[in-house]
Formats: structure tokens, C-alpha cells, sequence
């Protein structure tokens, strides 16, 4: 058994703390009187009244506080299962995280906005499969295919700029198309986001070899053609300098427009670049919704069901069980003995 509303079984301390307020109720009472009528007459007028009796009204009460206390708690128990059916292609994004992706022409930079259109994205995302590469000199898969949203974007956010030197967008194509079906020729598309500067790993070889496989790539070009320096920054989030090539001349990081351009048309797809009102998200929304689908695979979800009913029905009971019996001896074998 699990409990939905777990925190609310911190209450349970008022159990004890129940018990010990009767106790102390019930022997201040017998003192009071004591005190004011004497303890002989006062034993003569409870001798009417039936202590096991008034016991047995506390345990109900104490009991009642207990079942309502883990009715609120909201217990679950049991399996119900229930078959999902999904339609929709397999997505792959694919995030540059190279160190010009720090250029902040793009506020607050070019790798963080990045990161926030990628989860607009897949908050949008209905019923597909979806996958993050991060790349730089290397790429390599940060999450699988998933339709777990909750847990892509958590491997979302531990994606950080990369130590590794470069900006490898052929790389990225390859490792991006490995993840999908070899048998599949459709419902597959990757979403690349890079300034898209890359002078060593071919990205038009990479999107060629994409598009026979069926792969649809929409590049999203971060960044501005004019160019913008690298800031180096401290721990604090201080500027440092900006960086520089071994000639001590300062870098400039350009958006490759045309490369982005091309990568898209042999693939089919489209290139857009990134604005701060997410534009380009619903043109390519429009164009996933717009590729044909397939039967994705049908999960059965595993649901436990409620059962605090059970528990409001023992506190009725119990209620009404106290509610019902008197604190009164009953004639006969409970009836005090006269002499």
C-alpha cells in the first residue's frame, strides 16, 4: 500500500498525543470532584457509571482520529492496467553545447535559450517519441527515445556547455539517425539546433546519408550572421575576457545560415532561426503534424487504485459506534449492588 498524500501522515502524532489529553481529562475530572463533594460521595455518584464503558467510547474516538487521518492520507492499493494507444514519429533533438554556443547575442546566451525552446517544444509534443543528442566535438545520446516528457526535460537540464573543442554537426546527423529503426524509410525527424559552424565533420554527407534513411532534419540556427565574441566568465558569472585564437586575435561566433539551409533541403525539411517569440516552434509543430504517423507501440499503464473509502467508512462506523453506547451500567449483572 502507498499513500498519494504521504505528508499527511505526519498527523498521525495526534494519535498519542489523543491518548494522553483522555488520561489527563479523565484524572483531573475524578480530582476535581473529589475535591468538591469528597471522595465518598463522589464514589457513590459514579457508581452508575460504567469505566469500561467510557473506555471503550475512547478507543472508538482514538480509532476514528486514526482512519480518518489515513483516509486523507489517500492510501492506494492494488494494479488496474489499461491499454494506451499512441500514434505519432520519432523525434530527435539535437543541441550544439560548443563554447560558442555562449555568445549572448541571444539573452541570456545562445545555449540557454536553446534550452528553453527545446522544452517548449516538448511541451507541445503530443503522443511522439523523443530523443536529445548534445554535441560539440563529439555527440553523443543524453536521452534515448522516450514518451516520458517529464524525464526528457530533466535530462534537459543537466545539459551544460561542453569541454570538448569544435562543433561537430556531421557527428551530431550521424549519432542523431543511429538512434531511429533502421527498417523505418519514415516518421522520423531531426531538430537541430546550432549556430551551425562547422569546418570538420561534413554536415552535408551526414544529411545526404540522413535523407536515404528517411530523415526529415529542421536545423534552428541560434545566434546572428554578424557575429558576436566569446565571454569567458568566472565561477561568480563575471566577465573575464573574451576568448581568443592562438593568434590572440578575438573569436567571432557567426550563424551559418546557408549550411543550415542546405542541410535542410536534402533532407525535405525546413531551416529556421531562432526568435524570441518561439515563431519557428509552431512552423515546425505544423510541419510534424503534418508527416504521416505511425502506431507507436501500446504501453500499458500500471495504476493503483484508491482505497481511502474504506477508511471513511470505518470512521462512520466507529462514530457511530461511540455515539451509540452510554457511558451508563446496565441493569442487571453491570447494576451497582445495593446493601
Amino acid at each position: 500500500m502507498i499513500f498519494a498524500y504521504a505528508p499527511v501522515l505526519h498527523l498521525l502524532w495526534l494519535v498519542p498525543a489523543a491518548v494522553l489529553f483522555f488520561l489527563w481529562t479523565a484524572r483531573r475530572q475524578r480530582r476535581d470532584l473529589d475535591r468538591l463533594i469528597g471522595p465518598e460521595l463522589s464514589g457513590r455518584l459514579a457508581a452508575s457509571v460504567s469505566r469500561r464503558r467510557r473506555t471503550w467510547k475512547t478507543i472508538y474516538l482514538l480509532l476514528a482520529l486514526l482512519t480518518t487521518v489515513l483516509a486523507l492520507a489517500r492510501p492506494q492499493y492494488g494494479r488496474k492496467l489499461r491499454m494506451v494507444q499512441r500514434k505519432g514519429i520519432d523525434i530527435v533533438i539535437a543541441l550544439d553545447t560548443s563554447d560558442s554556443m555562449l555568445a549572448e547575442d541571444i539573452k541570456p546566451n545562445r545555449l540557454e535559450r536553446a534550452k528553453q525552446e527545446i522544452s517548449s517544444l516538448i511541451d507541445r509534443l503530443r503522443g511522439d517519441r523523443v530523443a536529445l543528442v548534445a554535441f560539440a566535438g563529439e555527440a553523443f545520446v543524453q536521452c534515448p527515445l522516450t514518451s516520458d516528457y517529464g524525464a526528457a526535460k530533466m535530462f534537459l537540464d543537466i545539459i551544460d556547455q561542453s569541454i570538448e573543442p569544435g562543433t561537430a554537426i556531421g557527428q551530431a546527423i550521424r549519432t542523431s539517425t543511429a538512434i531511429f529503426q533502421d527498417k523505418e524509410r519514415k516518421y522520423k525527424a531531426i531538430i537541430l539546433i546550432t549556430d551551425g559552424e562547422d569546418h570538420r565533420s561534413d554536415p552535408l554527407a551526414a544529411a545526404e546519408q540522413a535523407a536515404q534513411e528517411g530523415v526529415r532534419i529542421y536545423p534552428i540556427g541560434v545566434g546572428s550572421p554578424g557575429g558576436v565574441p566569446i565571454p569567458i566568465r568566472d565561477e561568480r558569472g563575471d566577465l573575464v575576457e573574451y576568448k581568443k585564437d592562438r593568434h590572440g586575435e578575438t573569436v567571432l561566433s557567426r550563424l551559418d545560415e546557408i549550411t543550415l539551409q542546405r542541410i535542410a533541403l536534402k533532407t525535405g525539411g525546413r531551416s529556421y532561426r531562432a526568435t524570441t517569440g518561439e515563431m519557428e516552434l509552431e512552423s515546425i509543430l505544423e510541419e510534424l503534424e503534418g508527416m504521416e504517423k505511425k502506431e507507436l507501440a501500446s504501453r500499458e499503464y500500471d495504476l493503483r487504485e484508491d482505497r481511502y473509502q474504506y477508511f471513511v467508512l470505518a470512521t462512520v462506523i466507529l462514530l457511530a459506534a461511540e455515539a451509540a453506547l452510554g457511558d451508563r451500567k446496565r441493569r442487571g449483572k453491570d447494576a451497582p449492588k445495593v446493601s
